[in-house]
């Protein structure tokens, strides 16, 4: 799996969305301009110890990004207007999901490009303009692998517990 951030601007929601790809083992694709240093603190800070865990990229810009991944790439733009939602496609082990910048999201032209790849995460109130990036990425992340049945989990391989009941709650 692949997580692609077009022009991140906020270092901490990158550094988030690096911890979260440490976590689940996916490969982070960061397309330029970013809005902060990579050097940056808060960047570091978010992302704690995790990013010499994370396969990562930064690319300058679209283009190069594109002409690397292969015809036969599945992208997936994750953006508010979707005419479907994330829950209703089926999701492959090496798709790319694409997110947008915090403030301006994808660029209507890339939307165009990949319409029948444009998801959304429902939102029921009207009034709320958005949710946070790293969360988004989380949300659409986890659905992605759960279809895939989160190979590489840890937790159950490790845990020759895990069929006993809780004690001392």
């Amino acid at each position: 799996m692949h997580i692609v951030v077009v022009a991140p601007e906020i270092a901490p929601n990158t550094g988030n969305i690096a911890r979260i790809c440490a976590a689940t083992r996916t490969s982070l694709h960061l397309i330029e301009p970013l809005g902060f240093q990579l050097d940056d603190k808060t960047l570091k800070r978010a992302g704690m110890d995790y990013w010499q865990q994370v396969q990562w990229k930064r690319w300058q810009d679209w283009q190069s990004f594109a002409a690397s991944i292969g015809p036969d790439a599945r992208l997936w733009l994750v953006e508010s207007d979707g005419p479907q939602s994330y829950n209703e496609v089926s999701f492959g082990a090496d798709d790319y999901l694409v997110f947008g910048r915090e403030t301006a999201g994808l660029p209507k032209p890339l939307l165009q490009e990949y319409s029948k790849r444009w998801i959304r995460i429902p939102m029921m109130n009207l009034e709320a303009r958005s949710l946070n990036l790293s969360n988004c990425v989380a949300i659409v992340l986890y659905e992605a692998l759960r279809q895939n049945g989160f190979s590489g989990d840890t937790h159950l391989s490790n845990c020759s517990n895990h069929n006993q009941p809780l004690t001392g709650l």
